[in-house]
């Protein structure tokens, strides 16, 4: 039987101390004691205790009790998740039921039966490992709450890059192999790292996810970590954090390029370790977690300039799966706009509309610098601004300051190459370095066109 649970006996009687470690320490990991109530504050701060046998009396003749129920409420007050048992003689009982109004779980009269001690305290700790599983549920329903108000949406495609993303999916998903997913924003790296983790033998477990992009520094450890009660000005309860929550299952963690060296370091050790410590505590806790990172930023490079850490990058890409923008797929533009049609036209009772092969055609031709992301948004918009069965071009309102494509347009070539450089200059913000490597020009090639077109 393994053996788990850390208990501290606290008693003058040093003949106690010796038969209650004795009685205890085949059932337990961790049996510590102490004579000096004093002690308890300093063990609290070195390990962390389920359940702690507290004596009534620690003075020579001591008979009112005063000594250890002053101890129990300042044990209330360091931490009210411990369960303590009072130690008391046959004479005191009625102070141990005072005891137990005051927050004691239970008592134990000296001398003692050792099978009723062991009952005893067994039982304490099944309800401190009770009261430990009903907190991370909670925090657990509160991550997942959220997640559940986010619909899940299948990935569609059958283009030959998106065939060749699958492959390397169902291969790695068996696995329990740490994944970084790298593309655009916008082509379904998340949708990517759910379909990873029901193809994995942690399917029937938990998938958290969480976008390191949107923490500060400042709630960096107690988003990822948890952190305990009192550990800061909000902290008013003890909280798991994403590790923890996600411990047997998989952990997505979105974003990771925009993370700061220090936090990568922070980072780096949990996954190392395999255990996580709450901000405020002091014992660390094991964790079990299939790992998925993703990011749109170059890592590779960024490990050059020292913005990322190599021995990170190592740890987090296992195996490496390269998710193509939406351009790259134009094949499945046609299926996704039909799948997303379908779902905004029920989701806003409209007819299904039909679209034009020229629009269909134009929609094709965009270069999406959004990715599917932009496409879901602009056919919802599509939908909602549609007056008959069929859904015009015009209602796609392509994002402020870019041309809307019309049917005579898409026929031009010129056109079409102007208004890819166009999108390519966007979508780099002006950048024309990135905008040539993009579009496969050099930087001189790209402002001659740039001067032809009037760019």
């Amino acid at each position: 039987m393994e053996r788990k649970g850390n208990i501290l006996i606290v008693d003058d009687d040093k003949d106690i101390l010796l038969t209650a470690r004795i009685v205890l320490k085949k059932q337990f990991e961790l049996i510590r004691t102490t004579e000096k109530p004093e002690d308890i504050p300093g063990i609290l701060q070195d390990a962390s205790v389920d359940v702690i046998l507290l004596d009534m009396n620690f003075s020579s003749g001591a008979t009112s009790g005063r000594e250890g129920m002053g101890w129990l409420r300042k044990l209330r007050k360091l931490d009210d998740s411990i369960n303590v048992i009072m130690i008391t003689a046959y004479g005191e009982i009625d102070l141990a039921v005072k005891a137990m109004k005051e927050g004691a779980v239970d008592f134990i009269v000296k001398p003692w039966d050792n099978m009723k001690l062991l009952a005893t305290v067994m039982a304490a700790y099944r309800l401190s490992q009770s009261r430990k599983e009903i907190e991370t549920l909670k925090s657990t329903q509160r991550v997942l709450t959220r997640d559940i108000e986010q619909p899940f949406s299948e990935i569609i495609g059958s283009s030959p890059v998106m065939k060749d993303v699958l492959k390397v999916v169902e291969k790695v998903g068996k696995t329990d192999a740490n994944v970084l997913l790298l593309g655009e924003n916008g082509t379904g790296k998340e949708l990517v790292a759910r379909l990873i983790h029901r193809r994995s033998n942690r399917a029937d477990k938990i998938f958290i996810g969480v976008d390191l992009g949107a923490l500060s520094d400042t709630l960096f450890e107690s988003e990822l970590f948890g952190h305990v009660k009192g550990a800061f000005t909000d902290a008013k309860e003890d909280r798991a954090g994403r590790f923890e929550l996600a411990s047997g299952g998989t952990l997505f963690l979105d974003e990771i390029g925009n993370l700061s060296l220090m936090l990568q370091v922070k980072l780096l050790a949990a996954i190392q370790n395999k255990e996580i410590t709450r901000v405020g505590a002091t014992q660390p806790k094991r964790t079990d977690v299939r790992l998925i990172s993703a990011t749109n930023m170059p890592l590779h490079e960024m490990i050059d300039r020292n913005k990322f850490r190599q021995d990170l990058l190592y740890r987090i890409n296992t195996v490496e799966i390269r998710i193509p923008p939406l351009r790259e797929r134009s094949k499945d533009i046609p299926l996704l706009i039909n799948h997303f049609l379908n779902i905004h036209s029920r989701k806003y009772n409209k007819p299904f509309p039909e679209i034009s092969k020229s629009d269909m055609k134009g929609l094709i031709n965009y270069n999406w610098p959004g990715n599917v992301r932009e496409l879901q948004h602009l056919v919802e918009r599509a939908v909602i601004m549609s007056e008959g069965p069929e859904t015009r071009l015009a209602d796609f309102i392509i994002e402020a300051g870019r041309p809307k494509f019309k049917p005579e347009e898409i026929l031009n070539l010129e056109d079409m190459e102007k208004i890819t450089i166009e999108n390519a200059i966007a979508r780099y913000r002006g950048n024309i370095s990135k905008a040539a490597k993009e579009l496969g020009l050099g930087r001189t090639t790209l402002y001659r066109k740039i001067n032809k077109y009037g760019i």
